[in-house]
């Protein structure tokens, strides 16, 4: 007799890939458009559309679908997407008008979902010991660059 997987290995993070992936592709747009529209923080932009609410987002959900002990609730799935997805919005057109109290908003949505991804994998979970702590590491080190980025926009603002 076979077993049946855990709801959390068989739930889908459908949408951190779908809207991940459309943060890519947005990303590399920006990047083609950048110079003939001699955008001043165009390349800065397509970066963070590509590296940060794209890559990051797609790898974060994957792996909470797949560490996670249990399927994470619904209410909880929907808070990271928002706060992510407001949260780089936020911070690129934050970032884009010079205004860097937009930006720190932005900020802390970000650390709002990080803290969430943290918590929806915490215990045991499911995995390899190595997979869990490699993707807990990976969500401090981007919650402890936020304040480093939040600084260079304060900095670059005047």
């Amino acid at each position: 007799m076979t077993s049946s997987p855990s709801p959390a290995r068989t739930s889908s993070p459908g949408l951190f890939k779908v809207i991940g992936a459309a943060w890519i592709v947005s990303g590399g747009l920006v990047a083609a458009v950048t110079s003939p529209l001699r955008l001043e923080h165009g390349s800065w932009a397509a970066a963070y559309s590509v590296l940060v609410a794209g890559v990051a987002q797609y790898a974060f959900g994957s792996a909470q679908s797949a560490l996670a002990a249990g399927r994470p609730p619904t209410g909880t799935v929907a808070t990271e997407l928002a706060a992510w997805n407001l949260g780089s919005a936020a911070v690129i057109g934050g970032t884009m008008v010079g205004m860097p109290l937009i930006v720190d908003g932005g900020g802390l949505l970000l650390v709002v979902a990080l803290a969430l991804m943290i918590r929806t994998v915490r215990g045991r979970g499911t995995g390899p010991v190595w997979a869990i702590w490699t993707y807990r590491i990976l969500l401090v080190v981007v919650l402890v660059s936020i304040p480093i980025g939040l600084t260079l926009a304060h900095l670059r603002a005047g």
